[in-house]
Parts: structure tokens; C-alpha cells; sequence
């Protein structure tokens, strides 16, 4: 009975495991369907702010603002009609592994395979502002903490001397209750006490995410995990045998909004199926939601 007691309790921890790591997980195929999730909308009540509802749908602040330009962001109003933007374009990478963030839309994608099916789970995230950019390129998970200390730079130290060496756990650290160091040691992705500072550049390069989900993604991942990190303000797709267009405003970049969306098309062979007034449009729009452009 003692035997059958431990087998039950372990497969009942390994279901809540396997189910907690594919939850919000979305299919996609590489050649005909890269468009996932779905845009709605949401009525504010109780004078709740745009700050509130994006993180109760697992958006970034840049991501509810872009796509209710309209709207204050700490007052909307009761009653106000806000769009929700949970659905997305896939970046435009050499192969779906692992993790890729593009920093255009502060948004994290952890590629994975369920029984040969091609599964996605994306998180938005904090980025480093303008003196401390997050670093673009190829980097491999070398480490999991959980409770990590947080060793604070001399750099920062310099800028803050009040702060100590070193900050032990708890609710005053930065780094929340996980941590993967990225080979580019300096770097880490973790959680944060400050959720406010998701879909914001306000980091030191690091990549930051909601405390309720860096728990989720720590689980995912190993040591080992490919991490492409790309800046690409402009994202293309198919669904249903239709072209999306994905636009977000870069300002560290400068480029020609539509002179991009045309390269990518036409890399990907879609420019003879979109209709030009609908691709002006999206990218005139750059309020991040995908937006048909077909024909």
C-alpha cells in the first residue's frame, strides 16, 4: 500500500508538472501557420487601470498602451472598451528552439515539442534602457538559480553607494525568485519586485519578467537552452492561408517602416497576395496587434 501511495503522489506531482509547463502553450507550423493566439477585448470596471488589466492577460505596459492609444493608461474610465492584444506574429529566426526574445516588442518566445507537435509559449518582459541595452545575439542558459543573491555590479554601486554587495532573497531584490544566467555571464533572465517594470525599458540589460511567470518559464527550460535575442519592429506571417503584418514603433532604430515590411514579404514570397492599402495602414498604425493584409 506504502508502494502504491508513493507512485500515486508521484504521478499526480508529475501531471501538475506536465500540465503547469503546457498550459497557454500555442501550435504553429513554420511554412503556414505563424500567427498565434487571438486579439479581444475587455470592458474596465472598477476604475482598474491599463497597467492592472495587462498584467491579468499576460501583456506587457507597452503592449496595452500600443493598442489603446486612445486611452489613459492609469484612467481609462469604467466602462471603457479596451483592446487586448494576446495575439502574435512569430519572430523571424534560422529555427524555432529554445528561447527568443525580440526586443522591438519586449517579448519573450520558448519554443519546445510535445509529441512531435511544434508548441510555443511567449511571456513579455522588462528590457535595459538606452545607457544599458539588453545585448543582441546567441547566447546558451548556463545556469538555474532559485532564490538567487543579487551581486551588484560596481557599475551600479558607483550610481547607488547606498546599496550593499550583495542583496539576499526577498521582496527588496531584483532578480524575484529565479534567475537563468545567459553565457554572456553579465546577463540574466529573472523575475522582478517591480512588476510594474514589464513591456518598459528600465533594466540594466537583464531580461525581466511578471513573478508569476518566471516560475513557469524556469520550469521549461534547462541548462544548456539556445537563447536568440533580435530587435525586429517588423514581423510578417501566415495563418489560414492569410498575411499578417505585426508593427511596433522602435525608436532605437531607425528605419523605414515600410521599406521592411516589403523586404520581408518578399523574402517570404507573400507580396503578390497583400493588398497595398492594408499594408499602409498597419504600418501608419504600429499599435503591435497583427493585422490581415491579404488580398
Amino acid at each position: 500500500m506504502k508502494i502504491l501511495m508513493v507512485t500515486f503522489t508521484a504521478l499526480i506531482f508529475f501531471a501538475l508538472l506536465f500540465s503547469s509547463a503546457h498550459a497557454g502553450a500555442y501550435s504553429y507550423h513554420r511554412d503556414s501557420s505563424t500567427v498565434i493566439g487571438f486579439a479581444k477585448t475587455y470592458t474596465v470596471n472598477s476604475n482598474k487601470s491599463l497597467i492592472e488589466i495587462a498584467r491579468k492577460f499576460g501583456l506587457g505596459y507597452n503592449e496595452i498602451v500600443s493598442a489603446n492609444p486612445d486611452l489613459d493608461p492609469f484612467l481609462p474610465g469604467d466602462n471603457a472598451r479596451v483592446t487586448i492584444p494576446t495575439a502574435w506574429v512569430l519572430p523571424d529566426a534560422p529555427s524555432y528552439r529554445g528561447i527568443i526574445i525580440n526586443l522591438s516588442e519586449m517579448r519573450l518566445y520558448y519554443f519546445f515539442k510535445q509529441n512531435e507537435r511544434n508548441l510555443v509559449r511567449t511571456f513579455p518582459v522588462g528590457i535595459g534602457d538606452d545607457n544599458t541595452e539588453t545585448p543582441l545575439g546567441s547566447f546558451k542558459i548556463t545556469e538555474k538559480s532559485v532564490r538567487p543573491s543579487w551581486h551588484v555590479p560596481e557599475s551600479i554601486r558607483q550610481k547607488r553607494p547606498h546599496l550593499p554587495r550583495v542583496v539576499p532573497p526577498g521582496p527588496n531584490n531584483p532578480l524575484g525568485s529565479h534567475a537563468l544566467r545567459l553565457s554572456h555571464s553579465s546577463y540574466l533572465i529573472h523575475g522582478t519586485n517591480r512588476p510594474w517594470a514589464i513591456g518598459r525599458e528600465v533594466t540594466h540589460g537583464c531580461i525581466r519578467l511578471y513573478p508569476e511567470d518566471i516560475p513557469k518559464l524556469f520550469q521549461m527550460v534547462s541548462v544548456g537552452t539556445d537563447v536568440l535575442i533580435v530587435r525586429q519592429p517588423v514581423k510578417v506571417g501566415v495563418r489560414d492561408g492569410k498575411v499578417y503584418i505585426e508593427v511596433h514603433e522602435d525608436n532605437t532604430l531607425d528605419i523605414n517602416y515600410f521599406n521592411e515590411a516589403v523586404r520581408l514579404l518578399k523574402n517570404r514570397n507573400l507580396l503578390d497576395q497583400i493588398n497595398t492599402e492594408r499594408l499602409h495602414y498597419a504600418v501608419r498604425q504600429k499599435n503591435g496587434v497583427p493585422i490581415e493584409i491579404s488580398n
